[in-house]
């Protein structure tokens, strides 16, 4: 039916991945400090920040419009700098019957990438793919790393 999707981009991120991928499993809540305009908080509903089981609920904006996300934290992975992120509730539950939010930290020489996978489902054909979720999640990595270079 093509109702099923997946949505993957990279960025280059020149603040270092370690500090990336920690930031975002340990301190998600200061990632509003970086980029408050898009995220206004994270808070944590159950277990401990960084830990799988855990459940987190994000305040942000997109598309101009304030909306949430709650999530379950399903898989933490040291060596690659990857986390895994299942969506329960908020804005995105509308349109998907399903959303996993993965991101990890890759060397290619010099450099260093984000990589942001977005897999989902949509509950019908008129929904349409988040292209401009990606978007944002790309531009939130851009603002962390530009907070932290200016550190």
């Amino acid at each position: 039916m093509g109702l099923i999707g997946k949505l993957i981009a990279a960025t280059e991120f020149k603040a270092g991945g370690d500090v990336f991928h920690n930031l975002c499993k340990q301190n998600p809540h200061q990632i509003s400090t970086a980029s408050p305009d898009k995220v206004q908080g994270c808070d944590l509903h159950e277990g401990e920040f960084g830990k799988v089981g855990s459940i987190i609920c994000w305040r942000y904006t997109h598309d101009g419009k304030e909306k949430t996300a709650k999530q379950v934290i399903q898989n933490v992975d040291e060596e690659k700098k990857l986390m895994e992120l299942k969506m329960l509730e908020g804005d995105l539950m509308e349109k998907y019957k399903t959303f996993l939010i993965t991101t990890h930290v890759e060397n290619k020489g010099d450099i260093e990438l984000v990589t942001w996978t977005l897999e989902y489902e949509m509950l019908g054909e008129v929904v349409e793919h988040p292209i401009s979720f990606l978007s944002l999640v790309l531009d939130i990595t851009k603002d962390i790393e530009t907070h932290l270079i200016g550190k």
